[in-house]
């Protein structure tokens, strides 16, 4: 399998969106701390009383975007090691995953620094393209054995 150079390149870029996951994952948490905004009341009692159990604008912020990421990388994951079996071309299979895991990121960078509309919903929109093709390429190859 490790001869496989799309399943490579796929193994690379998944990688890296579940590294971004790890960090928004640590970016909430450094959020809550410095907010102190506690999700449950065990954490807020260790960290100065029951008033710190509490939501905040801007951990939910941070929240959303990981909840965001694991609606649509969890997909990708699938689709893409689905996809790398079918034996696509190298370059157009890694053309299919760098536009997936830029789009990812610019959606991140847009969730948490709160840019300007439609930044994120386009980098959402792009990043689609790629899972929606992957998945009628594993469609249309496995629709004879339907």
């Amino acid at each position: 399998m490790m001869e496989n150079k799309v399943f490579l390149s796929f193994t690379f870029y998944s990688t890296i969106l579940i590294l971004k996951m790890y960090v928004v994952a640590i970016i909430t948490g450094q959020v809550r701390l410095r907010k102190k905004a506690f999700a449950n009341p065990e954490d807020a009692l260790r960290n100065g009383g029951l008033q710190f159990f509490r939501e905040d604008p801007d951990v939910e912020r941070c929240r959303r975007a990981h909840r965001n990421d694991m609606e649509n990388i969890f997909p990708f994951l699938f689709l893409g090691a689905i996809y790398s079996l079918l034996d696509p071309s190298p370059t157009v299979a890694r053309i299919h995953f760098l536009i997936f895991c830029v789009g990812r990121i610019i959606h991140t960078v847009a969730y948490l620094l709160q840019l300007r509309a439609p930044t994120r919903s386009v980098a959402y929109s792009v990043a689609q393209l790629p899972c929606f093709s992957m998945a009628l390429q594993i469609l249309l190859a496995t629709t004879p054995y339907w």
